[in-house]
């Protein structure tokens, strides 16, 4: 998907909802428990509830290696499901990979190719040998970690070193990567004091925000100060939204959150 088909679909729905599908099994309704993929079956449901209010699906792709062949097979189903029956929707593999040159081919080739998603996190700190395989791929996004929503961030990531912020250092020096256009970054909405400073580096950027909900991050404050002229967000929300229920209806209850943060940002687009 090219940045223009995203802007697009945030236009026409008007909204930019990304909603994450972390399926943990011990949490979904009893009644799936009897289903060869329950974890699929959860996730189609879910999908078909809300594909309508959501411009993105984001996959960690933890909560399927942890279930094994099974688990992978449900992330398999899950993708392969998104882009036949809503091909407009922008697909994440939250998989935060980072690794030398080889060994980032062969990930980049899992998620971006062989899965087919959309784009793929991954981690920036050892360089450009291992974040510029990913950018090879043409019409596909690599979401860079920048500044993350976990209390665990302040660790090295604002970190002052020669002068200036260790997130700051890695979102200037990958703007000279090859392909850097096809750069994304994740900005957790716990961090919304930094949005402004951060959108001034990269005003084109798109900003993937996961926090949202669960975590407690604002979304009017991370608009405030993220948001540019295409809008440049990507609102993650997963907890919230997908154990919004527990019962036979949990897709209705998953649609009810979905539709009141899409209707939140309906609004702030009118506001604009």
């Amino acid at each position: 998907m090219t940045t223009a088909q995203l802007i697009s679909q945030i236009k026409q729905k008007k909204s930019f909802l990304c909603v994450g599908l972390d399926v943990d099994l011990d949490k979904i309704p009893a009644h799936l428990s009897n289903a060869e993929f329950p974890i699929f079956e959860f996730n189609k449901a879910i999908i078909d509830a809300t594909h309508d209010l959501a411009v993105a699906y984001k996959p960690n792709t933890a909560f399927y290696e942890a279930q094994g062949l099974k688990g992978w097979q449900s992330l398999q189903k899950t993708i392969a499901y998104i882009n036949e029956n809503y091909p407009e929707i922008f697909t994440i593999a939250d998989a935060k990979r980072g690794d030398i040159g080889n060994t980032s081919r062969m990930y980049a080739k899992a998620f971006l190719e062989d899965l087919n998603f959309d784009s793929v996190t991954v981690a920036p700190y050892m360089g450009k040998d291992s974040v510029e395989p990913f950018l090879a791929f043409e019409d596909k996004h690599t979401i860079l970690l920048a500044l993350t929503s976990n209390e665990g961030a302040f660790d090295f990531q604002t970190k002052d070193a020669d002068g200036i912020e260790l997130y700051k250092q890695v979102i200037e020096t990958s703007k000279t990567w090859t392909n850097a256009q096809n750069l994304m970054y994740v900005v957790g909405a716990t961090k919304a004091e930094y949005f402004a400073e951060i959108r001034k580096r990269l005003p084109d950027s798109f900003f993937l925000v996961p926090g949202i909900g669960a975590q407690g991050g604002s979304l009017a404050e991370v608009c405030k100060h993220g948001m540019n002229k295409n809008v440049g967000l990507l609102v993650a929300s997963s907890r919230a939204i997908i154990y919004a229920g527990n019962d036979v209806d949990f897709a209705e209850k998953a649609r009810v959150e979905a539709l009141k943060v899409q209707q939140e940002m309906a609004q702030i687009l009118l506001d604009r």
